[in-house]
């Protein structure tokens, strides 16, 4: 039996229309390789990630697996049209599936809700049994997986040459906040699950490598700090074996400073963090009650002195934000020197209390899932127009990728001893910076024009 795992990319024609910057750091689907790792070794498995390769659709294959995120959702329902017209069935599953499988099943043979362990090994056992024909509608677990019976990915699977970083895993799943508009404890839970320690070190010890890529590992948790108890008796075991990780974590891990030293002795030398605003109105707004604005400065100071890198995430169109927060938002990026940063346009994404909310309120303006990539305004915000928010948006990435605020802030990098450093920074931003190029077009001509502005004010009576 022969299973193909697919990562759909956008569309043609989307894909013609907005720059590719997403792909130039691109990182391996590791929930394909989940399923993976749990699939009998009697099945043979190949993977397809169309980010970086294109898709053979007349492969010999029993079966079709797709993923898919939101605003991949339209391209996953071709790929999988393309499948079925030839007779082979496919299975959808990912985060949009798992908040939409009506849909997605109109597009399926099935589909699978929510983690894929546990509910994969059945959906295979129906399909050896009977085919297609013996294929429930959705698949689904009763409870949340046991992360300790739960096997790591199949990075055999890759082809991991064409990634900046191969070595990709969760070692816990869940985040103990609920913010309104990320669906990760709709998915996960909040509750944080966790991999026996003595299992992740075996594993590490198993996959280091040579060189800096070699040792180079990538924690995708949602918040690998959440349990700070876990956390620290993690970072003291990966001490000895002098690895490399990125992971994400929480703003207020900074309050705990023995946290920090040993994430930074375990190996930690970048972290993804959520900022979100630099508005304590907004942050209220959408349930981030744990960043503290008036700690970013210092909390950032702390894990650069402890050499760590921050990739700060901001996002733009709350309802507290007038036109005034995308200049205050740059100022504060230059002023703390952070590494590096992301910009993203507030998504009502499918499964969110914000979706929800905004739903309710009629504010939705939108309804192409292609764009609702966190990149694109598909709602009308309170305090300013959707022409504004897309124009402010992509004015923020311009000026903090100038090369003034690139010199600005990496003058930081002498603290905690970055410095070393400096110059895969500097290569960094610049690869960000190159990627971002077409947003002063945007400036000029927002995605969304002003007379389509007008329009949409006009239909809501304004």
């Amino acid at each position: 039996m022969k299973i193909e795992l697919i990562a759909p990319t956008w569309t043609e024609k989307v894909q013609t229309k907005r720059a590719k910057r997403e792909k130039v750091f691109k990182i391996p689907p590791l929930g394909l390789l989940n399923v993976a790792a749990v699939t009998p070794r009697d099945i043979k498995v190949t993977l397809t990630d169309e980010n970086i390769e294109p898709i053979d659709f007349e492969k010999d294959v029993d079966l079709v697996g797709i993923t898919t995120v939101t605003s991949a959702a339209p391209r996953a329902y071709e790929i999988a049209r393309q499948f079925r017209k030839r007779g082979v069935p496919v299975v959808l599953g990912g985060p949009h599936v798992s908040v939409l499988p009506e849909e997605a099943l109109q597009h399926a043979s099935a589909v699978v809700v929510g983690e894929a362990e546990g509910a994969w090994e059945k959906l295979l056992e129906d399909f050896v049994k009977g085919g297609e024909k013996g294929l429930k509608k959705i698949y689904k677990n009763e409870k949340l997986p046991d992360l300790s019976k739960v096997p790591f990915p199949r990075w055999d699977i890759l082809k991991r040459d064409r990634y900046i970083a191969d070595k990709v895993l969760h070692l816990t799943r869940g985040c103990p906040y609920n913010c309104s508009f990320c669906s990760v404890t709709q998915l996960f839970g909040r509750k944080i699950r966790c991999r026996p320690i003595d299992k992740v070190v075996d594993f590490i010890k198993e996959n280091i490598g040579k060189g800096l890529k070699g040792r180079l590992f990538v924690f995708l948790d949602d918040n690998i700090m959440g349990n700070k108890r876990y956390a620290k008796e993690l970072f003291r075991s990966l001490i000895p074996l002098k690895i490399i990780w990125m992971s994400q974590s929480s703003i207020n891990a900074a309050y705990d400073k023995e946290l920090l030293d040993l994430a930074a002795r375990s190996g930690c030398k970048a972290l993804f963090i959520g900022l979100e605003s630099v508005s304590e109105g907004a942050l209220k707004e959408v349930g981030k009650r744990q960043n503290k604005v008036e700690f970013y400065e210092e909390a950032i100071k702390r894990f650069h002195r402890y050499g760590i890198f921050i990739h700060g995430a901001f996002i733009f169109g709350m309802d507290a934000h007038d036109r005034s927060i995308f200049k205050i938002t740059v100022d504060f990026v230059n002023k703390v020197k952070l590494d590096s940063v992301q910009y993203s346009i507030l998504t009502p994404l499918p499964g969110t209390r914000f979706y929800k909310e905004v739903e309710k309120e009629g504010r939705i303006i939108d309804r192409d899932w292609s764009n609702y990539d966190c990149g694109h305004v598909v709602f009308r915000p309170k305090k300013m127009s959707p022409a504004e928010l897309d124009k402010g948006f992509a004015w923020s990435y311009v000026n903090s990728l100038s090369f003034y605020s690139i010199f600005k802030r990496m003058s930081g990098v002498f603290s905690g001893g970055r410095w070393k450093y400096g110059l895969p920074l500097f290569i960094f931003n610049l690869l960000y910076r190159k990627t971002c190029s077409r947003m002063k077009e945007r400036i000029a001509n927002p995605m969304v024009s002003e007379r389509e502005d007008a329009q949409v004010l006009a239909a809501f009576g304004k």
